[in-house]
């Protein structure tokens, strides 16, 4: 079996949520079509963004039901990356707060896909 690691999100616009995610990771993009757009997101994971019109089969499910969890090394790069993307207009669902597992924010993407920055409770 090959190590793929990748997560799907159905988009409405794979263009506009590639920007998105591309400028909010800061992350390469490795493949992009008309349909179907994939990131590299590091340690080998990737995040494909299908164009839900064209999953086959077709999706039941509605668009922006999922949610990408990104860890941050600290403090300073959680709020530097919020302030950042609030700046750029983000949809801000969650401000900087800490929470049972670390200190966290939640954006929405252009499709109401939770993106949601965090650094990791110190153990």
């Amino acid at each position: 079996m090959q190590d793929c690691p990748m997560m799907i999100h159905y988009v409405r616009d794979p263009v506009a949520s590639t920007r998105f995610y591309a400028d909010a990771l800061g992350v390469p993009v490795i493949h992009e079509s008309a349909d179907f757009a994939m990131l590299a997101l590091g340690a080998g994971m990737r995040l494909g963004l299908w164009r839900a019109g064209a999953v086959a089969p077709a999706a039941t499910g509605s668009a922006g039901c999922g949610e990408l969890c990104v860890a941050l090394p600290d403090a300073a790069a959680l709020d530097a990356l919020h302030a950042r993307l609030a700046a750029q207009g983000a949809r801000v669902t969650q401000p900087p707060a800490a929470m049972g597992f670390g200190r966290a924010f939640t954006v929405l993407d252009p499709d109401g896909h939770r993106l949601r920055p965090y650094v990791p409770a110190a153990r």
